[in-house]
């Protein structure tokens, strides 16, 4: 059970923190100037991980490995962390504003998730995506 559940609690917690520390960042600071900090912390976090986790790890063979999603991530990452800090500036709370994103994004990958990966859209998942839509509702009441 460990190894299944401490992926997303990982992610959970991350997340939390992710959003206290963007919700702090100070106002007169340029969210871009503040995602390239974020970046170059992120950027050697991950290369000392790799060197502590994977002994004899080589970067020049596993960049071999690399295809086109690697870069594309990249993008969208950095779509994620702007989108989320101009969120901020523009006013939504903290209590709002991943709750919202997150119900339209359940939307999107059940779609994504029966085109692309044909996965079966369910009762049970369209009852979930329903149930999420209406808690947008109330929240935003």
């Amino acid at each position: 059970m460990f190894n299944y559940a401490w992926p997303i609690a990982l992610v959970v917690l991350s997340n939390t923190l992710y959003q206290i520390c963007a919700k702090s960042l100070p106002t007169d600071i340029h969210p871009l100037a503040s995602a390239t900090v974020t970046y170059l912390v992120a950027a050697l976090s991950t290369f000392v991980l790799y060197h502590v986790i994977v002994r004899d790890g080589n970067y020049l063979r596993e960049f071999g490995h690399i295809n086109w999603s690697a870069f594309a991530l990249g993008v969208v990452v950095v779509g994620l962390e702007v989108g989320m800090l101009y969120a901020y500036r523009v006013g939504w709370p903290v209590s709002a504003a991943v709750v919202v994103q997150s119900g339209f994004l359940a939307v999107s990958l059940l779609l994504v998730g029966a085109l692309l990966y044909h996965e079966p859209i369910t009762a049970t998942k369209v009852l979930g995506v329903a149930l999420c839509l209406a808690g947008l509702y109330f929240l935003n009441r």
